[in-house]
């Protein structure tokens, strides 16, 4: 009998993808969602007394769709459309559950979508975080230091655009999708971002989201071929992503870079980004910050060991990053880098400075960074004030608990 909370992680897994079928399906989003959701509890009340189906996707988007037929029958503002609606989802629910030429392209189309040039930047990031992550409007609103009612106010605002202004649900001709290229790239590495440490909850990782950004990686690797930033992205999340086995204890506690067991990291993956990175910065042009930041991580793939890391080519890369895409996360990074160079002293000195300038206000990694460096140069009474407003910022379990070892350690 399988139990309510691996349903839930079930749901978890597949919601993503699940969500970009129905929008395909339905073409709105409130309505996916809200049928999605009737899914889920209809899940919740009959797989424990049965198998769960072996395509649990395909299940619950066929619950799904036949759940927003029955919404849009009882809706009376769909009375004047209802009737071509309801045929052609009907269509559909005839059709196979999960169409091969289709759905593996369902999420790179909501993801599109999600980065429309008719949003701003951040209304493009808070819509993906929603509907491609699966955050609550909370989390959103968190993530961007905002209340929730006003997050929850801009994402409805956002799909009210789509439906209003008739946004299509598609991957664009090739002369329209360049310019979204960015966007877009910016949007899978957030959802592999989430995937590899997640914002909030129990579980530092969130493996299914991570494979997810991989395989939209690839998807667009196909549809571009020999873009820089394409494969640089790609190559990045591939060779974060080959580390997963050796970055948490069988009990879900985080182990450090230092204390990684190298062996458990996935060698086969490792190779292909290697691969990946120097395809990338083969590519001619200006170089591209995800081919930069792929170079770093690549650094780190080859090390035998962390004593062994190159970290003076890792800083100087991250100084490379800084002219061509200057930001204070990167500034963190380069200190965080600096400070196996010159020493923790130097590189606290350069993030002070950047917390000075106030462009890392309410990042909530800050303190951490501020605590080990404190920590290695024996100011433990400063580093474990530091460790406890890490702790106060972070809303994940993994974190807490590191914080809490490294305040004991120093006791």
């Amino acid at each position: 009998m399988i139990s309510p909370a691996e349903i839930d992680r079930i749901f978890r897994d597949e919601a993503g993808r699940a969500l970009a079928t129905l929008i395909r399906l339905v073409g709105d989003f409130d309505l996916a969602e809200d049928a999605l959701q009737d899914a889920f509890a209809v899940a919740l009340e009959r797989w424990p007394a049965c198998e769960v189906p072996d395509n649990a996707r395909a299940w619950l988007v066929n619950v799904a769709r036949h759940k927003a037929i029955d919404r849009i029958r009882r809706q009376a503002v769909f009375r004047g459309k209802e009737q071509a609606l309801v045929h052609e989802l009907e269509l559909n629910a005839q059709a196979p559950a999960e169409p091969p030429a289709t759905l593996d392209d369902d999420m790179l189309r909501l993801i599109f979508t999600c980065c429309h040039p008719a949003f701003a930047p951040e209304v493009q990031v808070a819509l993906t975080l929603r509907t491609v992550c699966g955050l609550s409007t909370a989390q959103v609103a968190r993530a961007f230091l905002v209340g929730e009612e006003a997050m929850a106010q801009r994402l409805v605002r956002a799909k009210q655009k789509i439906r209003l202004a008739g946004i299509p649900y598609e991957v664009p001709e090739r002369d329209t999708l360049v310019p979204r290229l960015d966007g877009v790239l910016a949007v899978i590495y957030l959802v592999f971002t989430e995937g590899y440490v997640a914002t909030s909850g129990a579980d530092l990782m969130r493996p299914d989201l991570a494979a997810e950004a991989i395989r939209l990686g690839r998807l667009l690797d196909r549809l571009l071929p020999d873009r820089a930033g394409i494969k640089g992205l790609l190559a990045l999340m591939l060779l974060h992503d080959a580390r997963r086995a050796g970055r948490q204890t069988a009990a879900g506690d985080i182990v450090l870079l230092e204390e990684q067991d190298r062996s458990r990291w996935d060698h086969a993956q490792i190779e292909e980004g290697l691969r990946l990175v120097d395809d990338a910065l083969r590519v001619p042009g200006r170089p591209q910050p995800y081919a930069v930041q792929a170079a770093i991580a690549a650094l780190h793939a080859r090390a035998p060991s962390y004593e062994q890391t190159d970290w003076p080519q890792i800083a100087g890369l991250y100084e490379v990053l800084l002219r061509i895409n200057p930001s204070p996360v990167i500034e963190l990074n380069h200190a965080a880098a600096v400070s196996m160079v010159d020493g923790p002293a130097r590189a606290l000195d350069l993030v002070d400075a950047t917390a000075a300038r106030g462009g890392l206000h309410g990042y909530e990694l800050l303190p951490a960074v501020r605590a080990d460096l404190l920590r290695r140069l024996g100011r433990n009474e400063e580093a474990r004030e530091a460790y406890r407003a890490a702790t106060e910022a972070t809303q994940l379990e993994p974190l807490r608990r590191l914080y809490a070892r490294r305040m004991r350690e120093m006791e």
